[in-house]
């Protein structure tokens, strides 16, 4: 087949938003009369899921303090539960376990998951959370200064590769044409973007979609939109020449066991685990401290990954240019180090005794990513040059399969509520998501 030079849409990126929106819009030309998939070129420059969405662990969760995130991750748990099995979804649920620094915090979001009826369960006090965790989860629970813990009874996580071509397939059944081995090189626009220019050639378009996952400060350029802003905060002080887009290297790793050696009492794939604590961590190799300050991980035992895999809090990259190519795995620059080992194995073994001993079976292959994050930290979506959709996910982004269903809505013309706490504007009107006591920039 000829490289083509018009579609009506294009949509950049072969990640988790690229594939929904792409499969979505198809959907809804169709459902409206205004077209069918055929009218989409989906293209990414290297394959699909060869970026962040493609590394994801695949937490799907919803202890988010922040209502809109709430709302919006609960649209997209309805999504993911539309096609469990096709997207590989397992819904385990999901634990958020907390100190007692937290232990408001977490109390505002149990709240706001019972006024949007989002299933959990509350358990307060340290006694009473020591025996919740021991007698209906794991009989090995041992983690100090727990005062909270919210149990979701929704959400889980999914096999990321098999939901991404699960998203390709349905994409193509409708006609939609996904390339791959297409880099963009330019946008170039007049008011509106009028064309896509990529190594391959150029392709004159009326519409774009941008789901780019860590490359978005690229495309950002590309459209020459500012690199820094004025932010103003809730009280209405205005932070001046503030990054647009800041990098954190994110820190994940998998502790070769059984995933079945990770199983609950009842011998059943358990919650996912996100443990946040305040109390000190000491290695379990040397007993030697390893931090005082606050800190956090999540683990899950996952066939996928052959093993328990999880992370911790991400760390911040010092540096005024990042350079997100190569990514992955494939950087030398930001993949988890024997720092992140040492610490996450500590960690397993502060919550649970059974890993106690096992800190030499952390697999010692590459792992890691980088994530783009706004000035908040928190989503940007929202159309730029009159006809640029940017899905910019602050690294939130597999959770968000549903994003693409309201995207392509919105490219119809009906604005989506849950969508409009995310927009650009959002900075200069002082409409800042509320910020949590979480140690993870995205809670």
């Amino acid at each position: 087949m000829a490289f083509p030079t018009h579609y009506k849409y294009i949509v950049i990126g072969a990640g988790m938003h690229g594939l929904s929106t792409a499969y979505h819009l198809s959907k809804e030309l169709k459902d409206r009369g205004r077209g069918t998939g055929q009218d989409i070129l989906l293209i990414d420059k290297t394959a699909i899921g060869a970026g962040a969405s493609g590394i994801a662990c695949g937490i799907i969760r919803n202890n988010y303090y922040q209502p809109a995130m709430q709302e919006l991750i609960a649209h997209s748990v309805d999504t993911w539960e539309e096609d469990a099995e096709g997207y590989g979804y397992l819904p385990v649920g999901y634990m958020q376990i907390s100190p007692e620094v937290m232990h408001q915090d977490v109390a505002e979001v149990y709240d706001r998951q019972k006024d949007i009826d989002y299933p959990s369960e509350f358990i307060e006090g340290e006694k009473d959370c020591r025996k919740y965790m021991r007698e209906n989860v794991f009989e090995d629970w041992q983690a100090r200064n727990i005062t909270s813990i919210l149990h979701e009874k929704r959400g889980g996580y999914a096999h990321n590769t098999r939901a991404l071509y699960r998203l390709a397939d349905k994409a193509e059944a409708e006609g939609v044409r996904i390339l791959t081995g297409v880099e963009v090189t330019g946008m170039p626009f007049n008011g509106a973007v009028t064309a896509v220019e990529t190594t391959r050639g150029k392709i004159d378009c009326d519409y774009v979609v941008i789901g780019a996952g860590p490359w978005v400060n690229n495309f950002w350029d590309m459209l020459a939109l500012p690199n820094r802003i004025d932010v103003q905060n809730q009280e209405g002080r205005v932070h001046p020449d503030i990054k647009m887009w800041t990098y954190w290297s994110l820190q994940e790793g998998t502790l070769g066991v059984e995933p079945t050696y990770g199983m609950s009492n009842s011998r059943k794939m358990p919650p996912v685990i996100h443990l946040d604590t305040d109390a000190p961590l000491y290695s379990s190799e040397d007993g030697s401290l390893i931090t005082n300050d606050m800190w956090g991980i999540y683990y899950k035992p996952d066939f996928h990954f052959h093993g328990v895999q999880g992370g911790a809090t991400p760390d911040p990259v010092d540096k005024e240019k990042v350079d997100v190519d190569p990514y992955g795995i494939d950087s030398p620059d930001f993949v988890v180090g024997p720092e992140f080992a040492h610490m996450w194995t500590s960690a397993l073994a502060h919550c649970q005794k059974r890993y106690e001993d096992k800190y030499h079976r952390y697999r010692k292959e590459p792992s890691g990513g980088l994530g783009a994050f706004s000035p908040d930290n928190f989503p940007v979506f929202d159309v730029m040059r009159e006809n640029c959709y940017i899905i910019a996910d602050s690294s939130h982004g597999y959770k968000m399969i549903g994003v693409g269903k309201l995207v392509a809505k919105e490219i119809m013309g009906d604005k989506q509520v849950l969508l409009n706490p995310f927009r650009f504007e959002r900075y200069e009107r002082g409409d800042l998501l509320p910020e949590s006591s979480s140690p993870f920039p995205w809670s």
